[in-house]
């Protein structure tokens, strides 16, 4: 997943070009009256600003876009390989565009179609705040509440952010948890009340001040939806939202996506074009964040939802107000960096962000970096949105793809070729993230290792639990997470009391380092974990 410029990170990515309709930011939004002069906002002498900007789109502008979606979208798959895409698009309440393309996994011929169901990834968070804003309007719960009246076990590492974190903090990302806090734990297979038990440990930034994309920050706050209506948080999101919009192939339980028939595989380039189905993602620990499949089919039916200020079918499903809040900025996700620049936004669960004619864009992406990548945009001024779900690792695809889409809409063709540009912002990503110290390339002259036995014995570490260090055939191994199920980590010999390991799952990048202490009396004394030592919590101390 999900933190400034074009792209917040991999899990939430890039916010697509767009127009749409709103008040000017900290402002109110207002309905328009026909007719009626705008009145002077209280204590100000100038008028309140518009409620609503005139469309500037039209059914011929949007058509003219979708001519041009088939021929894009293969392009983009024949350039880079990737296996299979579904793209929905909803225009004025109607779903105008639906349609698969390739397959659901390489070397099969199962095609994609618009019900074929992908794991979203962060797209779960925008439908994550719909839920809880059904929550909000059934007045269960609300925006300003503190989080912690309805899960007195919630914990920060400050008690004043203890008490006082709201659903709005956690789900715009200002609590100042930092970005990747508990998502490690996640990686060696702790379950979701493990992890939000233990947040309480990772540091944190300025409260309300600070913008860190947080993937259980924001789970702690759809749970505590769910613990304030007494269910759990797969059963309220059934409750409050999909049946009602008869999504019958969405969930956010893993098993559910894994039961269905028409489902599309995880996919990793391998290079040159080829891409293998390799990994499985179980995201079920921070399923409000990231854990919800889904069908563009049933995705356009949220869609339309959206666009329709919280009514379906004629027929009010989520409060409208309550809705609204999501869509309107809460934390600054990018301040502009220059008196040029535009700043952005993040709502509760929308990037939001303000074009030219200070209408509201909203979107967000999704990625797994074990094989998908999806995102969603709205302009909700025009009545226009549009999801693309893809079963791939993120190269900016399906972002390219609601680009050029609302690109043409606008101006009658691209005004940018959003493939390369977005790939190309993607690639740097992938550069940045590379570990600080390549462990491949082993010293010509190591020094060398003690024996196994200064090293070998359990480990202590109150946020990751014990660390058991053990030898297998002569050589070393480290052993650690959930009791019952740990992983397993072959330790290969570096330098000196330096070995490296392979990092697994959704935040792996490669050889890690197991950096033992200096010896006394014959054993290591603590050993740190640099790929686990993000926030300084990764250093395991020899048990007594």
């Amino acid at each position: 997943m999900d933190n400034g410029s074009v792209f917040p990170n991999r899990r939430t990515v890039l916010k697509t070009a767009g127009i749409g309709v709103a008040g000017a930011a900290g402002l109110p939004l207002l309905s328009p009256s026909a007719g009626t002069a705008a009145q002077p906002a209280p204590g100000s002498l100038l008028p309140a600003p518009p409620g609503q900007v005139e469309p500037l789109l039209d059914r011929a502008k949007v058509d003219n876009a979708l001519k041009r979606l088939d021929e894009f979208i293969q392009d983009a798959m024949e350039s880079t390989g990737l296996p299979g895409v579904a793209v929905a698009v909803v225009y004025r309440d109607e779903v105008v565009y639906a349609k698969g393309f390739g397959v659901r996994e390489v070397g099969k011929p199962e095609k994609i179609t618009p019900d074929t169901v992908f794991q979203v990834a962060s797209v779960s968070k925008p439908l994550a705040s719909t839920v809880v804003a059904g929550v909000v309007g059934q007045q269960v719960i609300e925006w300003t509440g503190p989080v912690i009246e309805h899960n007195k076990n919630f914990a920060f590492h400050d008690d004043y952010v203890t008490r006082h974190a709201t659903f709005a903090d956690l789900m715009s990302h200002r609590t100042g948890l930092r970005t990747s806090s508990g998502d490690l734990l996640e990686d060696l297979g702790f379950d979701r009340a493990y992890i939000l038990s233990h947040l309480n440990q990772q540091p944190l930034d300025t409260f309300r001040a600070s913008y860190n994309y947080s993937n259980f920050a924001f789970t702690e706050a759809g749970q505590a939806a769910a613990d304030a209506m007494k269910t759990t948080w797969e059963d309220l999101a059934e409750e409050i939202l999909f049946r009602k919009l008869g999504m019958s192939a969405s969930s956010y339980r893993l098993s559910d996506f894994e039961g269905a028939k028409n489902r599309a595989r995880l996919h990793v380039p391998l290079g040159n074009k080829v891409w293998a189905a390799k990994y499985r993602r179980d995201p079920d620990a921070e399923a409000p964040a990231g854990g919800a499949s889904s069908s563009v089919r049933d995705l356009a039916q949220w869609l339309r939802l959206q666009l329709g200020n919280g009514t379906y079918e004629g027929k009010p499903v989520i409060d409208s107000a309550a809705l609204q809040t999501t869509h309107v900025p809460h934390a600054f996700s990018g301040p502009a960096s220059a008196p040029a620049a535009r700043s952005r936004f993040y709502g509760l669960g929308w990037n939001v962000s303000y074009d030219d004619q200070a209408r509201v864009q909203l979107g967000h992406s999704g990625a797994f970096n074990l094989g998908a990548a999806t995102a969603v945009s709205m302009l909700p001024g025009e009545q226009l949105a549009i999801v693309a779900l893809t079963n791939g690792r993120p190269q900016g695809i399906p972002e390219a793809i609601n680009a050029d889409f609302m690109d043409t809409a606008q101006h009658g063709r691209p005004t940018v070729d959003w493939l390369t540009f977005i790939s190309g912002i993607f690639k740097q990503q992938d550069e940045a993230g590379k570990p600080e110290v390549d462990y491949t390339k082993v010293p010509a002259n190591p020094s060398p290792a003690k024996p196994n036995r200064a090293y070998a014995g359990t480990y202590n570490n109150s946020y990751y639990g014990p660390l058991v260090v053990l030898e297998e055939g002569g050589k070393l191994a480290m052993r650690m997470g959930p009791p019952g199920s740990p992983t397993t980590f072959p330790l290969t010999h570096f330098d000196g009391d330096t070995f490296s390991f392979e990092s697994i799952g959704e935040n792996g990048n490669g050889l890690a380092g197991a950096i033992f202490a200096g010896a006394l009396g014959g054993s290591s004394p603590n050993v740190t974990l640099d790929f686990y030592n993000r926030t300084g919590l990764g250093t395991f101390t020899r048990a007594a």
